[in-house]
């Protein structure tokens, strides 16, 4: 048996629900195909999916605010794996988290996830008609962000919205 090794493995696109994985071949002449671990435990991953011989496969399933952990085997013709890839997070963009305020008069602070390459804009309204750009990022890692509303500490009620592109 050949040893088979996979050099790196890198989130290569992402959207709401799902991520595409891209990684180095095997070097070996001997690979058959590659298999992709993942789950929310980081060291126990409970999904395992067969990508074949593709060196990018999309993970879709995933759910919003989750954070999802990643690592890749090459296998050969007689069932024979490589050592894991290295690991990569993921946090899925999608969830918008209100955290509990302090007071009546306090900001409040929304907290969540973003991905590389989109820009974030925070909305708010007092009607939910009419609606104001309040705050905006662009996202350079896969992180949970937060913003804290102070302009609208003082406003009766608030509503917010997460717009992103």
């Amino acid at each position: 048996m050949a040893v088979l090794a996979i050099a790196l493995l890198v989130c290569a696109t992402a959207k709401a629900g799902t991520v595409t994985l891209a990684w180095t071949p095997s070097a070996e002449c001997c690979a058959a195909g590659y298999l992709i671990y993942y789950g929310n435990d980081g060291t126990n991953f409970q999904c395992v999916l067969d990508a074949g011989t593709n060196t990018t496969e999309e993970v879709g399933g995933l759910q919003e605010g989750e954070t999802n952990t990643f690592a890749v085997t090459a296998y050969d013709f007689e069932g024979f794996e490589s050592p894991a890839s290295n690991l990569i997070s993921y946090i899925v963009p999608g969830t918008v988290r209100v955290m509990p305020r302090a007071g009546p008069r306090s900001p409040a602070t929304l907290r969540f996830p973003v991905a590389p390459g989109h820009t974030y804009q925070v909305q708010a309204s007092v009607n939910l008609t009419t609606w104001s750009t309040i705050w905006q990022t662009t996202a350079t890692n896969n992180v949970w962000t937060q913003f804290q509303d102070v302009e609208g500490a003082n406003l009766g009620m608030r509503f917010y919205r997460l717009a992103w592109q």
